[in-house]
């Protein structure tokens, strides 16, 4: 079976990138279409409703450009939408969801930090992932700014150093010895982040994971590109492009477009 429709991805802005470039590592012969809705980022601070409406309109828009699967390379637009976009539309979607449970397998001290939006963690979904491990203390914490600043191109900013101290010092004080992502913007953060943890603390985020489920479902519903010609890989965004151009490279072009 094959299937030369691209694959979709979208995001409340530039963080689902870092979900884009797993999945283009993995499946480089594919075509993707990758959407920014910066315009409305964060997601993390909108209601439940706001949230699906936003998911149907970026669903939307990736159907009329022939998407043969949507990956919500977001957090808070999985946790809070994915139920409602399955039973409206006929097309698979890969949702992505804070990697809890490797942490909470692994960890030797029983305490593992998140940090994630408002929106994940006050999600239901979110909820019935923590309810399975009754035996881990798990430390949550809303990363309040962390998106805006990501948006803003200001990863390397005094005012991002001071907020992941503010978010990260108590979980190291408790004793964690796994920090989960629970947001696509954050493993751009990573850098940042190891210079304040000790090096005993591992973090993990859900990139990887999410490429191998979207492997797996394109060859089990959808099917593979056939190869004549190099794969072609578009970005849309509804604000200024210059970081999400800046995060990719300069080989990529993306294309300023209101949706």
């Amino acid at each position: 079976m094959t299937n030369n429709n691209p694959i979709g991805l979208f995001d409340s802005g530039i963080g689902g990138t870092s979900i884009w470039k797993e999945i283009h590592q993995l499946l480089p012969d594919e075509d993707t279409i990758y959407l920014a809705d910066s315009k409305n980022a964060p997601y993390g601070q909108k209601s439940k409703d706001e949230i699906i409406a936003l998911s149907f309109k970026n669903t939307e828009f990736l159907l009329n450009q022939n998407c043969k699967i949507i990956v919500v390379a977001c957090n808070t637009a999985t946790t809070n939408a994915i139920k409602e976009l399955r039973a409206k539309y006929d097309v698979p979607f890969i949702g992505i969801e804070p990697a809890i449970k490797p942490a909470a397998l692994h960890s030797k001290t029983q305490k593992i930090g998140i940090l994630a939006t408002k929106g994940t963690l006050n999600s239901e979904l979110f909820y019935k992932n923590v309810e399975q491990f009754q035996d881990i203390e798990i430390i949550e914490q809303i990363g309040y700014g962390l998106v805006e600043l990501i948006e803003n191109g200001k990863i390397n900013s005094y005012d991002m150093k001071d907020l992941l101290n503010k978010y990260l010092r108590p979980m190291i004080t408790s004793n964690i010895d796994y920090l989960v992502l629970g947001c696509s913007h954050y493993p751009y953060l990573i850098p940042q982040i190891k210079k304040i943890l000790p090096e005993h603390i591992k973090i993990i985020d859900s990139g990887e994971a999410v490429a191998k489920q979207t492997k797996k479902i394109v060859n089990e519903k959808v099917g593979f590109r056939a190869i004549a010609t190099e794969s072609r890989q578009q970005f849309f965004t509804n604000t200024n492009p210059k970081v999400l151009i800046d995060i990719l490279g300069k080989d990529f072009k993306v294309e300023e477009k209101d949706f």
